[in-house]
């Protein structure tokens, strides 16, 4: 009886759900910029449909991200529970200042969004288009400021390489590097730049509030969301997207990645989050495991290329 009743109560203990993971999600950022807006929504949507009840967000700004990068990678290994959020930006910045930690020293999990970069300039400024902008550009390209994020990521990319397309040397731009959104928005907002680049998502409250004009976007064709042309309509040929991604801690076993990737695919997959991607006007560009790992690889080597020409790396 008593090895019956044993047994009863380890089958009710099997049949019982596992108990959610508690997230803890490191953006590497100030809050208000795009990495701490993707926590934040990943926050949410975790929470919501119950795969972690108690989900946090930390904050650790600094040198895009590779400062939250190298605490992450320290401190988290083997910590199933620990996540950290990256991206295009993390890539350019892990190269500019020569991080001796990179992303090979965490878990990649999945690629989660895509955005395309938006030219902006205050409501008062005598710029009008982009035609304008990229004018003041060839005349003097030290007076035109551009605000953006950090030195190396896709904003500062994405000016050095319109500054190539216009015919201009993009060593001579003048770019201020932002380690948060928040903070670029003030600058732009209070004239202290000429111009600001970022997803068109951290500027759109501002853009339909009428308080920031919207030059261009760094997308191939129009943006449902946003009224404005293209860098190609504008004639630059350039488009650029930034993208971001979550990585899981150094050291998991192969049991705990397939239960964070699940986690992540289940969160991407639900309404909720499909309803944010819609809302932030994200593109979902969810690329998984080895195929996520074989593109990241790739990207990598291009971002290096593209900053060796911009001048950012020997």
């Amino acid at each position: 009886m008593k090895h019956f009743i044993l047994a009863t109560i380890l089958a009710g203990a099997m049949a019982l759900p596992t108990f959610a993971a508690d997230y803890t999600i490191m953006a590497p950022a100030n809050p208000g910029g795009g990495w701490d807006q993707t926590a934040r929504s990943m926050q949410t949507v975790l929470q919501q449909e119950g795969i972690s009840p108690a989900a946090q967000v930390q904050n650790v700004p600094g040198a895009g991200g590779t400062i939250g990068l190298a605490q992450f990678a320290n401190q988290s290994k083997g910590n199933a529970n620990a996540l950290i959020v990256g991206g295009y930006v993390m890539v350019g910045a892990i190269l500019t200042n020569k991080s001796p930690v990179s992303l090979t020293d965490v878990t990649p999990i999945a690629r989660l969004t895509g955005e395309y970069e938006a030219i902006v300039v205050p409501a008062a400024s005598p710029i009008q288009t982009m035609g304008d902008l990229v004018e003041a550009l060839k005349k003097d390209p030290g007076s035109v400021s551009w605000a953006g994020g950090s030195a190396g990521g896709t904003d500062h990319i994405a000016v050095g390489l319109i500054a190539k397309a216009a015919g201009v040397d993009p060593t001579k731009i003048n770019y201020i590097a932002f380690s948060g959104g928040g903070e670029a928005l003030a600058a732009i907002l209070g004239s202290q730049v000429t111009a600001g680049i970022s997803g068109y998502g951290e500027f759109e409250a501002q853009v339909k509030a009428g308080t920031l004009r919207l030059l261009a976007v760094s997308s191939a064709e129009r943006l449902a969301n946003a009224d404005a042309p293209t860098l190609k309509e504008s004639g630059i040929d350039v488009v650029v997207e930034n993208w971001r991604m979550v990585a899981a801690a150094p050291g998991l076993t192969p049991e705990q990645t397939a239960a964070v990737s699940a986690d992540i695919e289940k969160m991407v997959k639900s309404a909720s989050w499909q309803e944010i991607l819609k809302t932030k006007g994200w593109q979902d560009t969810y690329l998984a495991g080895d195929a996520f790992k074989a593109q990241l690889e790739k990207d990598v080597t291009a971002t290096e290329a593209v900053l060796k020409d911009i001048g950012l790396v020997k």
